[in-house]
């Protein structure tokens, strides 16, 4: 989904705020601090054990260095914002996910998982939702959000 939100063309006299420019996991930094220590462990220990068995070359550093920026870029989590919805509804998978949509054009497809783990993001879609349905903007799925 979009970062931060976007006002709705002659909705801006009505008083109401959005609820915030965007709601995000509190644990992201902490989570973005272990990606990058697990691959810059991983390219010390890949550079420390070439380098002892006496076969580390240019080349092979520039591979290892490659090796760990892929594994920061796997472990690296997302970061999910969201702009003022305008649609949310269940998803017909298996899974059961939350699928959100926002002004903006932006989706997203959420584990309500996730919103139990995070109740900060949880009671920010819950206000952003309310404010999308008294501005009218939310065209479907006040059910599926209750």
């Amino acid at each position: 989904m979009e970062r931060g939100t976007r006002t709705v063309p002659g909705r801006e006299a009505d008083g109401a705020e959005p609820p915030g420019l965007h709601a995000s996991n509190t644990d992201w930094a902490r989570e973005r601090r272990a990606a990058i220590g697990c691959a810059g462990l991983l390219l010390a220990l890949l550079l420390l054990i070439d380098g002892g068995s006496g076969r580390l070359t240019a080349p092979r550093a520039v591979l290892w260095t490659g090796l760990a920026a892929l594994l920061f870029t796997l472990l690296l989590p997302a970061r999910v914002t969201a702009g003022e919805l305008v649609s949310a509804r269940w998803s017909d998978d298996v899974s059961q996910l939350l699928v959100l949509r926002d002004l903006e054009g932006g989706r997203v497809e959420l584990d309500p998982g996730i919103l139990v783990a995070h109740p900060q993001l949880w009671r920010h879609l819950d206000a952003g939702a309310r404010t999308s349905l008294g501005r009218g903007t939310l065209l479907c799925g006040a059910t599926a959000l209750r």
